[in-house]
């Protein structure tokens, strides 16, 4: 039985492995957890009416969209992982314009669900945090909780006999296979597909490549309120950095901050809270109130490329080594999908046909010496 390393248990390593047809392979998933984004996530899942001009990335985040609605079947996700409550957009201008766009791409996009434009009663009406307001509404919006993802996947992962490595790993290539180390473990591999987020940088440097990755600060504020309802309200994005979700248990959460300065810094700032809290209290009915409640951080570190689009394959033809990296504030939508299309082709031998991604080598290249 051959087998399989992957190093970076997030969105894309914990996918993967849930995927993979362990009969067929052996797999152990490393992961350190410290920082991770997938843990300090609470995404909204609507990419639809993103301005963002690079195609590619969006044919990649409009079908791992529809992906979810599978991955919630196929792994049977709880609506306090995953829910499709639809999505409320806040413009200042602009909404006709909005609509119409959805209605464009709805046509290879049925996901998008119901297009509404909202009077400010109605908006106040389906999420009632919302101050009276103009706004779009499509259904097929949806929320993923990023920590409970990754606690439930896990334990599904475990139950599929994958193996765990709790500590930092490091990569060496030995003979014909792949050497990871840790410090207490040792094991070798036949194939390493690296999913550690920014960390794919520091892990491929000794082996000498250089990659196109930069790490950034994301924080977000979970407010813990008496709303009961709040499981079932969509999720709104808001007219400026800041979105707000609803959650499960009287969760509502406002995020996230991007930070680029910060990088690999962990520590909850005092900043944050207020840059997130002050763009957020035009849009809310009654912001005070929300502010008066308990409340805790979640921060993590993403990575992004030079062009803010993720990148997946094999490093070198028929190479043993794969990487998938460079998600950015979009990974809860692009992750899922990205490691189901990574086990597929180790499951199969079947790669995506349709154009996700520029070349590889756009992002990673050989140090070459002098």
């Amino acid at each position: 039985m051959q087998k399989i390393a992957i190093i970076g248990g997030g969105i894309i390593g914990i996918t993967l492995a849930n995927y993979l047809d362990t009969t067929k392979y052996d797999v152990t998933l490393f992961d350190e957890g410290k920082g991770q984004a997938t843990k300090a996530s609470a995404g909204i899942i609507s990419p639809w009416l993103s301005k963002r001009r690079n195609k590619r990335w969006y044919r990649l985040a409009k079908d791992g969209a529809a992906f979810l609605q599978k991955l919630a079947t196929d792994m049977n996700l709880s609506q306090e992982i995953y829910a499709k409550n639809g999505t409320i957009l806040l413009r200042s201008k602009g909404l006709a314009d909005l609509a119409n766009l959805a209605e464009q791409r709805k046509k290879d996009a049925p996901e998008i669900g119901d297009i509404e434009l909202l009077s400010s009663y109605q908006t106040a009406s389906k999420l009632p945090l919302l101050a009276p307001q103009e706004s779009l509404y499509v259904s097929g919006g949806a929320r993923l909780n990023g920590l409970l993802y990754l606690e439930y996947m896990k334990k599904l992962a475990v139950q599929k006999q994958v193996n765990f490595i709790n500590e930092k790993a490091v990569l060496k290539r030995k003979n014909d296979h792949w050497q990871i180390s840790t410090q207490n473990h040792q094991i070798s591999a036949d194939n390493v597909i690296i999913t550690a987020g920014p960390n794919c940088k520091p892990l491929l440097e000794p082996l000498g490549y250089q990659v196109d990755l930069k790490p950034q600060k994301g924080q977000l504020i979970v407010f813990n309120t008496a709303q009961t309802e709040s499981y079932q309200w969509p999720v709104a994005m808001l007219d400026n950095e800041a979105d707000l979700i609803p959650a499960n248990k009287g969760q509502i959460i406002i995020g996230a901050t991007h930070e680029d300065e910060a990088q690999w810094d962990l520590q909850p700032t005092k900043e944050a809270f207020e840059r997130l809290t002050e763009n957020s209290k035009n849009f809310l009915q009654f912001p005070e109130k929300l502010l008066k409640n308990s409340f805790n951080y979640r921060v993590g570190t993403r990575a992004y490329t030079s062009d803010f689009a993720p990148f997946f394959g094999s490093i070198v033809e028929d190479s043993s080594l794969f990487i998938a990296s460079g998600l950015g504030s979009s990974g809860l939508t692009t992750g899922p999908y990205i490691g189901y299309l990574l086990a597929n082709f180790f499951n199969i031998g079947s790669w995506p046909e349709k154009d996700y991604q520029k070349p590889l080598s756009t992002y990673i290249q050989e140090r070459t010496t002098l």
